[in-house]
């Protein structure tokens, strides 16, 4: 048997399933990691997590979890291999991506039930939480075996590829998305929204894709979040003729990264100030010679990858972050960039649509690829010849971002969540309240 760790009076104990926590790992992994740090300060957290994970989390250390390894390798690694050489790069086919991992993830769900659930039946843990993987078309097994509440989330997924882009999505290879609705014949799919006490789930597009029988238990809960220390508000921007305008994210075809040079490209105001962009990808070589073709070389810097700190030093000397991903799911860098007073102009659809506020950024409507140059461009001069406007949504920006977004804040929500599942309080709480 597994003992949980003694908690203090009021302190929740949970066994936090979490297969892919990594903070050296971008997107989902460090997403789930930093969300378990968190949690740890203020609930008794039981991190069971993959031993793959092991040498990052050794070198930056857990915060207050204990964490359990499980190896799964057998399976995990050949399944892994198989993915890769069917996608032939990580960039491409998210989507199959995704229904390549579920062997693995029962794997990994049937080692933890053998592991506690001694411990699980003994009552030493109040709730099973699992954290990742976000996919809703990845159910979990536990949700049938635990003895005690499970939660679930948050899960992100659900969103259609907007009409129009059928090249982008041939060119991510997401030939998998016509044939998406088949994860509903999984086994345990049922199981886990029938069993599931509470499910997170981001934004309206991953509850509108669940079963309409588990939405009563649900909690609209965006899984993003940001690190203050890393994305900091640098107060107040001094006023400069010249200002920067900033792209961060990978450069692949459904983020539309082209759309930001073409909107530069075509508007003589536009030129006479900077566009900065950061992050690497496929695209990157189109870029540089799209670049190159409209003479934007004393105008448009395309970095590449960079490490997080320095994208945060980034989003503090911008002023505005331009955003034209037409297929965002969680948009971690919308709120990072909010944190940080960096204004958001992003198409609103998706996550972006919900993160940005007409008080904390633009949203500019969604259509065709000539539509949104034409559309960011027009945005984007009117910022340009703003700046008390560009103050004003800056302060808005960061001061949402850290009432709601910060780690700290999200955890505070989810055990709101457990206090609600373990009948602690008589409704579910709001994310936003």
């Amino acid at each position: 048997m597994i003992p949980a760790r003694a908690s203090p009076p009021g302190c929740y104990r949970v066994l936090l399933l979490a297969e892919a926590c990594n903070p050296e790992w971008p997107s989902l992994p460090v997403v789930a990691y930093k969300a378990a740090l968190a949690l740890a300060e203020i609930a008794s957290v039981t991190l069971v997590t993959h031993v793959r994970n092991r040498p990052a989390l050794t070198r930056a250390g857990a915060g207050k979890a204990d964490v359990v390894y499980l190896d799964t390798e057998y399976l995990a690694a050949p399944m892994y291999r198989l993915s890769q050489m069917i996608r032939r790069s990580e960039q491409y086919a998210q989507t199959l991506a995704v229904a390549m991992a579920w062997p693995a993830q029962v794997a990994f769900e049937l080692a933890a039930w053998r592991k506690f659930k001694a411990a699980l039946r003994a009552g030493q843990y109040d709730l099973v939480h699992r954290l990742s993987p976000m996919s809703p078309t990845l159910p979990s097994p536990m949700a049938r075996w635990s003895p005690v509440p499970f939660v679930l989330g948050p899960l992100n997924g659900g969103l259609a590829w907007p009409p129009g882009f059928g090249k982008e999505l041939r060119r991510e290879r997401e030939y998998l998305r016509y044939f998406r609705d088949a994860y509903r014949l999984l086994p345990f799919y049922r199981s886990t929204y029938a069993r599931a006490a509470c499910v997170l789930a981001a934004f309206r597009h991953t509850i509108e894709d669940l079963p309409a029988t588990a939405r009563a238990r649900t909690i609209d809960f965006p899984e993003v979040g940001i690190d203050p220390a890393l994305f900091a508000w640098p107060g107040e921007r001094p006023r400069r003729d010249r200002l920067v305008f900033l792209y961060a994210g990978r450069l692949v075809a459904y983020k539309c990264p082209d759309v930001a040079i073409e909107a530069f490209a075509g508007s003589p105001s536009l030129r006479r100030h900077r566009l900065v962009m950061v992050g690497g990808g496929p695209e990157q070589a189109q870029l540089e010679a799209l670049v190159a073709r409209h003479d934007l070389a004393g105008t448009v810097e395309i970095l590449g990858q960079r490490p997080q700190s320095e994208v945060g030093m980034l989003m503090r000397d911008a002023e505005v972050l331009v955003f034209p991903s037409i297929r965002e799911l969680g948009a971690g860098v919308v709120v990072e960039a909010m944190a940080t007073g960096c204004v958001p102009v992003v198409v609103a659809y998706g996550a972006p649509a919900t993160l940005v506020t007409e008080a904390t950024g633009s949203r500019v409507p969604l259509g065709t690829k000539a539509e949104l140059v034409t559309a960011f461009r027009r945005e984007l001069e009117a910022l340009a010849a703003q700046p008390d406007r560009i103050r004003d949504l800056s302060k808005a920006a960061h001061e949402r971002a850290l009432r709601y977004y910060t780690w700290q804040a999200k955890a505070t929500k989810t055990v709101q969540a457990y206090e609600w599942v373990l009948g602690r309080r008589s409704v579910p709480p709001r994310f936003e309240d």
